[in-house]
């Protein structure tokens, strides 16, 4: 079969294969993970909190990161807060996004603060020593200047 391509024929057999043996689930683009990463920012008088969702990972990282950098661009702002109240998850891609937008915060002066670490989260933290990097308060609730939960 000259033109055809091996891997969409290969599907169509596998595909035929399991026809009437019930669905089987297929990851693809469109596949959304139940525990995926989520952030939505709200803008604050001087500042701006961000809320992180979910997992806090190696494919989720990039987009936090973008998102960080655009908010600490211009106008520049004096306090941004990150509420991590609802993040299951946060692996080592996810805390150096963290560490790079603090520095990066501090260029710029503004305070980056995080709040509502809790369980294995602010455990992680506290026995890393990176939450005396983010002024060592981050614990469950608001910090001063920082919106409630």
């Amino acid at each position: 079969m000259a033109g055809t391509n091996p891997l969409a024929s290969t599907a169509i057999r596998v595909s035929e294969h399991y026809a009437g043996e019930g669905s089987i689930p297929l990851m693809n683009a469109d596949t959304e993970s139940i525990d995926k990463g989520e952030i939505n920012v709200a803008a604050s008088e001087g500042g701006a909190q961000v809320y992180l969702k979910g997992r806090i990972d190696i494919d989720f990282s990039p987009l936090l990161r973008n998102r960080l950098l655009v908010l600490l661009q211009v106008p520049r702002p004096k306090l941004v807060c990150i509420d991590l109240s609802a993040v299951t998850h946060i692996d080592s891609s996810g805390i150096a996004t963290l560490i790079e937008m603090l520095k990066i915060a501090r260029g710029h002066n503004t305070e980056l603060r995080l709040q509502g670490l809790h369980d294995r989260l602010l455990g992680l933290f506290e026995s890393t020593g990176i939450l005396s990097l983010f002024n060592g308060n981050a614990r469950r609730g608001s910090q001063p200047g920082c919106q409630g939960v």
